[in-house]
Order: structure tokens, then C-alpha cells, then sequence
């Protein structure tokens, strides 16, 4: 299942390392469309931001777009990322793309005949969010066939470049647009600007997905998605700091228009400038940011750059000239890419191939999320309060904060190696069986001068059965002996256990297993033994045990 491009010469400069996946003819084109069609959205959203004000919206119900946007990314994405594992992902991308496309020339069209209420304007802007919400987490998913996994940060900053490009763009044209053809037009060019990527999925041959145990059901590919977050505990590190960044910083994307219209004076053309800073900036962090990752970690850039972003938000709410909000935007836009592509290129770099779509889903989950519900809430408190303090507030949140989750929850340092690898020969293709649950009991004989580092190894073996597919794991110790230490989990069904040992273990699970087995006892191997659940029959359970006995048989170490 896992096709890993030529890799990355090591010792590359940084400014020219940050353009190696641009050398890729694949990655290249999907970027160019990329960049086509995310120009076109920020087009759409200056123009159905804009419109909403047209339509006598106020700053809650400008806010509201962006909740659109992202709310029905935050309730489909799970779903979406399980589809992205199961499912050919070229495929499922390009149905996500004729869905997007369709919801923007509906817009257009309505716009138009001037049909456009403030709750249809809502409405199409969630159905396009429909089609981001299945296409999302498998764009990310698909980075590591385009690119070599030395380049996965580089290709995480120029994705988040992209974007930014687009932003510093799509609101200059889509403001133009507005004050000579109006809305309608940043909605049309919208819908055509997805064609280059559907063109490019299109014509890629992507190789078939390699599954011999068959697709997973989409019910059991989420729920082995949850059960993997759940045990990944660098994983969650990455969630936990994107969900507080976004939170926070959406204050700023959510009111920008009600700031340009209100104290600001701007008009459309002015709201396209703001924007435009924004994106500048960020332009300027992704050269930036390959320097600043060679001197220093992860967290040191993540911490700084969330500083760094307040101090712009609460310049941004006290200063009223626009050159000086200009240049606090420019600031917010570095900051903004540099959090984000960060965080992003540490996910995917966690995340092995069976379970990298529904993981994604997950941090766009938390992404879109604080997003959605952000922009709620500082939307309630400009309402409510002041729009200042919508800006001053989450701003405070976010300088508080960002000690505490540097030294409580820290991000990663460290590269694990998540290739592949199966413990066991492909079973044959025609076996199935679904009876279960299955207990699995495994006996380690351990002198007890290794107890201590055998019990802190067992920890993240632990771990690694539940990310695999594992319900519940425990390890108990013998007390009449107490060199047998008992290892017990249950799975699903014994077909999902096979998925373990065929499909779903990694060169760092293996390397745990390693671990362990050099502080048995010498001259001992561990015991396993497969047990089903005896009240659990199954339809022509008798024609099944046959092909029950050939799983548990394949299930014995070797």
C-alpha cells in the first residue's frame, strides 16, 4: 500500500530544500491547480462575506459565513477521512471537486438573478464546505505519494504557501471583482477555477491500492480511526495545540470584514488590501521558515509565532490607520502560516499509511472546529461587548495559554519510523470471518532485574495494540511467579486481528516488539494463545470453522 518517492538528498540548504517537492512533475501540477482553484475560494469568500453586508447582514451574521464554511467540514470530515482509507482516494477527490464546483456555479447563478437570501447565501456556501469536507483530509493523505518523506515539511509549507498566495490574491481580485461585476462574478470564476484540479486528478494514474484482507467497512474504519487517536499520544499533542491556535485565532478571519466596514471606513477594495496583507505575510514566513526550523525545534516556533500572532490581533483592535494594521497583518499572516504548517507537516510525518486519511480527519476536525465555533463565539462577544474586544480577548487567551501548553503538552521532537511492515504472509484472498470477540493472551517470562524496563516497554506496546485495532489491553504478573508476566487484548473480530499483523503494523511497533524480546529470559519465547468468544455464533458457523482454524493458524508466531 505504501509508495515512497525517491528520497531527499540530506544536507540540502533551506531555501532550496523548501522547493525540492516542487521538482516533483506530480506534486507540481496538483499545486499550480491547487493554487487556481484556492485563489478562486478567497474570491468567494470576500464576495459572500461582502454580499452578506449587501443583504443587510450584521457582524454576527457576517461572522456566520465562516461558520459555513467550516461546520460542515467539523460534522463530515471523520467520515470523510475513513472514505479516504477505504476508498481509491483519486477518486474520492475528484467527487469532491465536481460537488464544490457545482455548489459555486449555483451561487453564481442565483447571485445573478438576484435570488440570494442571507439563509440560501448560507446554505451554498455550506454545500461547497460539503465537498472540502471529502476532499481535505485526503489531499494530505496523498502527500507522501507525491513527495519523498524527507520532504514532507517542505511540502507542508509550500501547501500552506499556496493558500496564502491565494489570499494575498483572491481578496484583491475578489474585491475588484465586487465593485465592477459584483459578487456573482468572484462566484463564477469560483466554480471554473476547480476544473484545473479535477483535469489534473483526472489524468493521474494513481497504482490500485493493495488490500488482501478486502476494504474495510466504513463503521469499523472510523471507529479504528477513533481507537488510534485515542493511543497516540504525539498525535494528540499536535491536535491539542491546533485546536487552541484556531480557537483563538479565528477571532481575526471571522471579524476582518466587520473591522474594515466599521471603524476602518474601507469598502470592498480596502477589505481585498487586508486580506492581501495577511497573505503577504505569509508568503514571506514560508521563506523564512526553513531558517527558523534549522536553529530552532518545533515548539520554540510554534510558541513564538502564536506570540507573535496575539500582539498583531491586539494591534489590529487599537489602532484605527490602515498602514499600521497593514503591517500588523503581514505579521499575523508569518505567524499564521508558521503555526500551521508546523503543526500540519508533525501529523502527517505520526501518521502511518492504513490510518493517515481518518487521523487527518481528525486534525481538520479540531482545525475547522475552532474555527467554527470561534468565530460563534467572538462573533456573540463583538455583539455583545465590543468588536475590540472580540479582538483583545482571544488575543489574551492565546499569550496565557501558550506557556502552559508548551511545557504540559509539547509537540513531537523526535522522527519515528511508520513504513510498513507485516509480521505475517497474506492469508488467502477469499477469507473472511467476523466471529468474535477475540482474546488474544500472551505469556513473557522476564528475570525480574528487567522487570522495571520491561513494564515501561509493555506501556507503549500497549499502546501500539490499541492503535492497531486492540479494544482493551492489560498485563498482569504472576504472583505464586513472579517472572510471568500475562499480556491480554481484545479485538473486534478475528479478521480485524489479522488486519494487525497484515495490514497495519509499523517498523516502530516492530521495533517495541524488539525491545521486549530482549528482556525475556534467555531461553524462553513468549506463549500466545488465540481464544473467540464461546457464546458468540454466527450463521453457518459450522461451515466456518474451517476457514476460523487457517486464520488462527496464520495468527501463530513463527
Amino acid at each position: 500500500m505504501s509508495r515512497p518517492p525517491p528520497q531527499q538528498p540530506r544536507g540540502v540548504p533551506p531555501t532550496k530544500a523548501m522547493w525540492a517537492p516542487l521538482r516533483r512533475r506530480l506534486f507540481r501540477a496538483l499545486w499550480i491547480a491547487q493554487l487556481v482553484a484556492n485563489t478562486g475560494t478567497w474570491m468567494q469568500t470576500v464576495g459572500a462575506q461582502w454580499l452578506m453586508g449587501d443583504l443587510g447582514g450584521d457582524a454576527l451574521d457576517i461572522a456566520l459565513v465562516q461558520t459555513a464554511t467550516a461546520l460542515p467540514i467539523f460534522l463530515l470530515v471523520v467520515p470523510a477521512g475513513a472514505l479516504g482509507d477505504i476508498l481509491d482516494r483519486r477518486r474520492l477527490l475528484l467527487v469532491s471537486q465536481v460537488l464544490t464546483f457545482a455548489g459555486a456555479a449555483a451561487l453564481a447563478v442565483l447571485t445573478a438573478a438576484d435570488a440570494v437570501t442571507r439563509p440560501l447565501l448560507l446554505t451554498l456556501t455550506g454545500l461547497m464546505a460539503v465537498g472540502q469536507a471529502f476532499a481535505v483530509p485526503t489531499f494530505q493523505a496523498i502527500q507522501p505519494e507525491l513527495v519523498s518523506l524527507d520532504e514532507i515539511p517542505q511540502a507542508a509549507l509550500l501547501n500552506g504557501a499556496n493558500g496564502n498566495v491565494a489570499r494575498a490574491i483572491g481578496p484583491a481580485l475578489g474585491g475588484a471583482l465586487i465593485s465592477v461585476a459584483g459578487p456573482e462574478a468572484t462566484f463564477a470564476l469560483n466554480a471554473l477555477s476547480f476544473l484545473g484540479v479535477m483535469l489534473v486528478l483526472y489524468v493521474w494514474k494513481r497504482p490500485p491500492d493493495h488490500r488482501p484482507l478486502g476494504a474495510e467497512h466504513i463503521r469499523d474504519a472510523i471507529r479504528a480511526g477513533a481507537r488510534y487517536v485515542r493511543s497516540a499520544p504525539e498525535f494528540a499533542a499536535v491536535l491539542w495545540c491546533s485546536v487552541m491556535f484556531t480557537f483563538c485565532a479565528s477571532g481575526m478571519w471571522a471579524l476582518l470584514p466587520a473591522l474594515a466596514r466599521g471603524p476602518l471606513g474601507l469598502g470592498a477594495g480596502g477589505y481585498g488590501v487586508l486580506l492581501a496583507g495577511v497573505g503577504a505575510g505569509a508568503v514571506a514566513g514560508a521563506f523564512a521558515l526553513p531558517v527558523a526550523r534549522g536553529r530552532m525545534g518545533p515548539n520554540t516556533v510554534v510558541a513564538g509565532s502564536t506570540i507573535c500572532y496575539a500582539l498583531a490581533m491586539a494591534v489590529i483592535s487599537t489602532v484605527e490607520a490602515v498602514p499600521v494594521v497593514i503591517a500588523a497583518l503581514v505579521a499575523a499572516g508569518l505567524a499564521w502560516i508558521a503555526v500551521l504548517s508546523t503543526l500540519n507537516a508533525a501529523a502527517q510525518l505520526l501518521l502511518p499509511e492504513w490510518a493517515r486519511a481518518r487521523s487527518l480527519a481528525y486534525y481538520q476536525l479540531v482545525f475547522m472546529g475552532g474555527q467554527a465555533v470561534g468565530a460563534l463565539v467572538w462573533g456573540l462577544v463583538a455583539e455583545s461587548l465590543s468588536l475590540r474586544a472580540a479582538f483583545l480577548v482571544p488575543a489574551a487567551v492565546l499569550i496565557l495559554s501558550t506557556p502552559i501548553g508548551v511545557l504540559r503538552v509539547p509537540l513531537p521532537t523526535a522522527r519515528f519510523d511508520m513504513r510498513q511492515v507485516r509480521h505475517y504472509p497474506e492469508p488467502p484472498s477469499d477469507m473472511e470471518h467476523n466471529r468474535g470477540p477475540l482474546l488474544v493472551v500472551v505469556e513473557w517470562h522476564v528475570d525480574p532485574a528487567n522487570a522495571e524496563a520491561f513494564l515501561q516497554v509493555m506501556q507503549q506496546i500497549g499502546r501500539a495494540r490499541r492503535r492497531t485495532g486492540a479494544t482493551m489491553w492489560s498485563l498482569f504478573e504472576d504472583m505464586e511467579e513472579p517472572t510471568l508476566y500475562v499480556e491480554t487484548f481484545t479485538i473486534q473480530t478475528a479478521h480485524e486481528h489479522l488486519r494487525q499483523h497484515v495490514e497495519r503494523g509499523t517498523a516502530r511497533d516492530q521495533e517495541l516488539d524488539l525491545q521486549a524480546l530482549r528482556l525475556v529470559m534467555e531461553g524462553t519465547y513468549p506463549e500466545v494463545r488465540h481464544l473467540i468468544w464461546a457464546y458468540a455464533p454466527t450463521p453457518g458457523q459450522e461451515a466456518k470453522e474451517p476457514e476460523l482454524r487457517s486464520i488462527v493458524s496464520l495468527l501463530r508466531p513463527r
